[in-house]
């Protein structure tokens, strides 16, 4: 089939812009076929753009020829341009339709499709994936990510506004900054060098420098878990502060989510009635509980777990139940769990300035006040069986004067599972990134 080219046409409305006052105007859209109903005399196309659906109309004895010619070229999916006018009409969705006088098509869809972007007929996450792009035109997946839009803007508004820089971060480099294992390796050059797993040690730095900075990027560990909660390429928001402690960046984190959540429910509900979620509404001031009170509560619930282990996943999911709803703090871990650079508290250094922040068992921050003495920090590198060598950069910045500071990290894509309450994480993300997908 040859394509109509494209000309002079420019698109003149959106779906969502028609509307029964328009009755009679003229107008030209642009979208995909979602639907075709053919009823003999009468032809009725659903297009979907970027803002939703229009019924396109087309009956025998009021559309030309050339344009019925058209109507039998078509499939679902297929790109096209229309050339109408607007007709209120009760019955049609939203009571308007428009009746054509030009189509062109612009771009064909192979059949049978994959999938059904529309999801009347499901399929399997791993085979939507395969069809990513196809699967995004479907409403779910499009309101997902107009929220996840609407999330970063606000995100970056709020730091900003709370006097915040951002900055961009180095994403390859020469030694594993953190510490840990879970690091790709990669050839610069005639060196080697690593994928970073979070801006942590540039950003203590930067902290020396603007005092306030934030970064939205993307981070990778090469871990081997395969779960729904994690990726191995990600979103990260991470802040840090100079000058302040743990709460003090604990109420900032307390003050983004609130602000993030007050903006999703005022702008964000069609996209929220789509997904069949209520609209956040969270309570402040969040509960700060310890780390020893969570391990009391998890006996209560059969978790007989020893000081100082981390909290197994099957432990998180039943917490989770307990705090049904709830945003909370996990606060003052033990510092042998905590990286390197957590500050342990000078009178009972076992424990450490830290902070989960937790969504029912879904752990979406951490972060605490940093190590801000070079020789502590040297002794917790040591402790950690880490080589000070390989941290020669990020100790010289602590011979120019290294204000105590603090911060966190954010997971943008586990916010985002909590806000749209979808259960796997690869739904919140575009094209996700796990130990068995490469592509597309």
């Amino acid at each position: 089939m040859g394509l109509d080219e494209l000309g002079d046409w420019r698109r003149s409305h959106y779906s969502s812009e028609i509307n029964p006052a328009l009755d009679g105007s003229d107008v030209t859209i642009f979208g995909w076929i979602e639907d075709i109903r053919d009823l003999g005399r009468i032809k009725f196309l659903t297009l979907r753009d970027r803002e939703g659906l229009i019924q396109i109309t087309a009956k025998e004895g009021r559309a030309s020829p050339q344009v019925l010619g058209k109507l039998e070229l078509l499939g679902r999916q297929y790109v096209i341009g229309v050339r109408g006018r607007v007709k209120a009409v009760k019955e049609a969705p939203r009571g308007v339709e428009v009746e054509p006088s030009e189509i062109k098509i612009l771009g064909i869809a192979k059949h049978p499709l994959p999938i059904d972007p529309t999801g009347r007929v499901p399929a399997e996450i791993d085979v939507r994936l395969d069809n990513r792009v196809l699967d995004l035109r479907g409403p779910i997946p499009s309101a997902i990510f107009k929220m996840r839009h609407v999330v970063v803007g606000e995100i970056r508004n709020f730091l900003a506004e709370e006097g915040f820089l951002e900055v961009h971060t180095p994403k390859i480099i020469s030694s594993a900054t953190e510490g840990g294992a879970a690091l790709f390796a990669m050839e610069f050059f005639k060196r080697k060098a690593y994928l970073a797993q979070s801006p942590e040690l540039y950003k203590e730095q930067l902290s020396s420098v603007f005092e306030k900075v934030f970064e939205i990027g993307t981070y990778f560990r090469a871990e081997e878990s395969h779960t729904r909660r994690h990726l191995n390429e990600f979103i990260s928001v991470d802040v840090e502060e100079a000058f302040v402690g743990m709460e003090d960046v604990m109420d900032v984190q307390e003050r983004l989510i609130l602000r993030v959540a007050d903006r999703v429910a005022r702008s964000c509900r069609t996209e929220l009635e789509l997904l069949g979620v209520k609209a956040p509404a969270p309570r402040a001031p969040f509960r700060r509980y310890s780390y020893d009170e969570i391990l009391e509560e998890l006996k209560g619930l059969g978790f007989d777990l020893e000081w100082g282990e981390d909290i197994p996943t099957p432990a998180y999911r039943e917490l989770g139940k307990l705090h049904r709803g709830e945003y909370y703090f996990i606060i003052n871990w033990p510092t042998k769990a905590k990286p390197f650079y957590i500050k342990p508290i000078p009178n009972d250094p076992d424990r450490c300035y830290s902070f989960d922040f937790m969504y029912e068992w879904i752990e979406i921050s951490s972060g605490g006040a940093r190590v801000d003495d070079k020789d502590l920090l040297v002794r917790r590198l040591v402790e950690q069986g880490l080589d000070p060598s390989d941290f020669q950069h990020f100790l010289r910045a602590f011979d120019f004067g290294m204000p105590p500071h603090a911060g966190f990290g954010m997971g943008l894509d586990r916010l985002m599972m909590v806000l749209t309450g979808m259960e796997n994480i690869r739904e919140v993300v575009l094209f996700p990134r796990d130990r068995f997908r490469l592509e597309p």
